[in-house]
């Protein structure tokens, strides 16, 4: 059974959530051109498809953290392995020197890129994910 999560952890939780879905829509929508500058050129699809794509599992991923919060502890630990997965778009767009989102220069694309394991451990943490497979015994 997963542990039990604060009030701030729940905040945590649904605001990741909605940010999530707000991004997830800018892919479908108005920042589709940007998200396409985070796709490596290596992967072998269509960038506006891997775009619309990842909106769309976005859009999911946020909706099931507001929505499922039974399910939280699943939730954040495949949200957790997203931003691990999607970490080599942020790469890709610092070592092409892609300006998109405002990062127009190589120290901004490369600073944002100590935010993704943020991400992570804002996933794991406000689902309360990591402290329920520390809890598993």
């Amino acid at each position: 059974m997963a542990s039990s999560v604060s009030p701030v952890q729940n905040l945590a939780r649904v605001l990741l959530g909605a940010a999530l879905a707000f991004a997830g829509t800018g892919h479908l929508t108005f920042a589709r051109q940007d998200f396409q500058a985070q796709v490596p050129d290596s992967l072998p699809l269509n960038q506006d498809f891997v775009v619309l794509a990842s909106g769309v599992v976005e859009i999911g991923m946020g909706a099931a953290l507001i929505a499922l919060p039974r399910q939280r502890v699943t939730v954040g630990w495949i949200l957790a392995a997203f931003f691990v997965a999607v970490f080599p778009g942020n790469i890709s767009q610092y070592l092409t020197h892609a300006d998109a989102f405002g990062l127009d220069t190589d120290r901004k694309r490369l600073i944002r890129l100590f935010f993704q394991p943020v991400l992570v451990a804002w996933a794991l943490w406000s689902t309360g994910a990591w402290v329920a497979r520390n809890n598993r015994d």
